[in-house]
């Protein structure tokens, strides 16, 4: 089979490359190769009732399938340059900008209007931050919701399922330098492409590991996010998450200096688990539509790592971390700020005693035998600070969920184009490294998308 352009990756960066390459050229022929399901059959087996903790799936729903690991995330889109990747660096921060306010408006066209758009720009949270030692990002966030971000994801795919062909379940063995072209190697077929997008994502970090390996592409190694996601009453950040709704918030701590910050707020939303390469972690979702709100709020504090000389694999130091913690709970571990701070670790009982109820079943324990001091130490600090900003944050019924980890995949080396030394070979998206978020990896799609079609007209 040959195509003239092949994706790997149905993510935000895939699906918007061959959404862009759809608008531009109609008669390119496009495939999209994506190693998990198509969007209505992704289900996670985790009912809380049958099938209480993950069962390694074979392709897990949450992280693989149409959509992406953003798929079944809260749908919080980003437009700033000031996080979530440096893209900006390839293609200029202007254009950044105006790439991601695209990405917005098709959104927004496939079934986001009513959603809304909120920014901290002039917010007098600012100057509260600023007071407490804290530092809030600038940022203009598009919640979609993870309701609302299906139903954008399902008329995307309505529209491209008839002028792209999608195989799903399908995972690429190698990719091969073929003549001018590439050569994409399946299980049982192999496929032919004049230019190759690859974009995998952060769950692809092995594989794109070894492709960059096998193709002599050069690499350096990022930085892996540890930490907890934090779980608490919804009315303790209201004042925040009603006007702002997601808050990233920077801290140095006094002991290390080290960056302690926010992430991924989810106002009345809930904390799942998450499948990495066989390592179960946490995140948090939250929905737009009131009936599936909760009432609590869950967001991540993150110490970011970064390991360079002698040792240099960042994310084998996280995934040592996260398996750690599933020896010891059997997955997730929940722990109450006050029983980490008085030393002990939590049970059963004093966890429904508590004034949050935990909307993810975990494994009481002890987050002080998993964690690194260093680290510990510094969520803990920060936890105290934000409780300035935000009074009841350092309650003892506070819950802290982990271990959260973030999985950088090393930096790709490509140029302005986000082309490698292999003229039409692509790499984009949360597996190049070089974007951290869904606004910024789907505007990396588009990006690409334009660039190829200006070379075939």
């Amino acid at each position: 089979m040959k195509y003239d352009v092949i994706i790997i990756g149905a993510g935000p960066g895939g699906i918007f490359t061959a959404y862009e390459l759809v608008q531009k050229n109609k008669d390119l022929k496009i495939a999209v190769f994506e190693i998990g399901h198509s969007l209505e059959k992704r289900h996670c087996p985790i009912d809380g009732d049958k099938v209480k903790s993950c069962i390694n799936c074979k392709s897990c729903s949450i992280m693989s399938g149409f959509g992406g690991a953003g798929a079944f995330s809260d749908g919080k889109y980003n437009i700033t340059n000031d996080f979530g990747g440096t893209l900006y660096e390839h293609v200029g921060k202007k254009q950044a900008i105006d790439l991601m306010k695209y990405v917005d408006d098709i959104n927004m066209k496939y079934g986001g209007e009513g959603t809304k758009l909120y920014s901290t720009a002039g917010s007098h949270f600012k100057k509260l931050c600023l007071q407490n030692k804290l530092n809030l990002l600038d940022a203009s966030v598009r919640h979609l919701g993870t309701d609302i971000n299906y139903v954008v994801l399902e008329n995307l795919y309505a529209d491209l399922k008839d002028k792209v062909t999608f195989y799903f379940d399908t995972p690429v063995k190698t990719v091969e330098r073929v003549g001018e072209g590439y050569r994409v190697v399946c299980e049982s077929e192999a496929y032919d492409c004049d230019k190759c997008v690859i974009s995998v994502g952060r769950s692809g970090s092995k594989w794109m590991e070894k492709v960059c390996q096998d193709l002599e592409i050069e690499t350096k190694s990022n930085r892996v996010d540890i930490g907890v996601r934090v779980e608490l009453p919804a009315v303790i950040f209201s004042h925040l998450t009603d006007e702002l709704y997601e808050s990233k918030i920077v801290y140095r701590t006094e002991k290390f200096e080290d960056k302690v910050r926010t992430f991924c707020m989810n106002p009345h939303g809930i904390v799942v688990n998450e499948n990495t390469n066989g390592i179960v972690t946490v995140n948090g979702h939250s929905y737009e539509g009131v009936d599936k709100q909760t009432n609590n709020t869950n967001f991540a504090l993150l110490v970011a790592k970064h390991f360079s000389e002698p040792f240099k694999d960042s994310n084998g130091y996280g995934e040592s971390i996260a398996r750690l913690s599933n020896m010891l709970g059997g997955g997730v571990i929940v722990q109450r700020f006050g029983d980490l701070v008085r030393g002990r670790r939590s049970n059963a009982k004093r966890i429904a005693e508590g004034l949050v109820e935990p909307t993810l079943s975990a494994t009481p324990g002890d987050l002080s035998l998993v964690l690194p001091k260093r680290i510990l130490d510094g969520i803990m600090e920060m936890i105290y600070a934000l409780d300035k900003i935000a009074p009841g944050t350092a309650n003892d019924d506070t819950l802290l969920y982990g271990v959260e980890v973030k999985f950088y995949n090393m930096e790709v080396e490509i140029d302005d184009h986000l082309e490698t030394k292999y003229k039409g070979l692509y790499i984009i998206g949360d597996g190049s490294g070089v974007t951290h978020s869904l606004s910024h990896a789907s505007a990396s799609g588009v990006f690409v998308a334009r660039d190829i079609s200006a070379s075939v007209e």
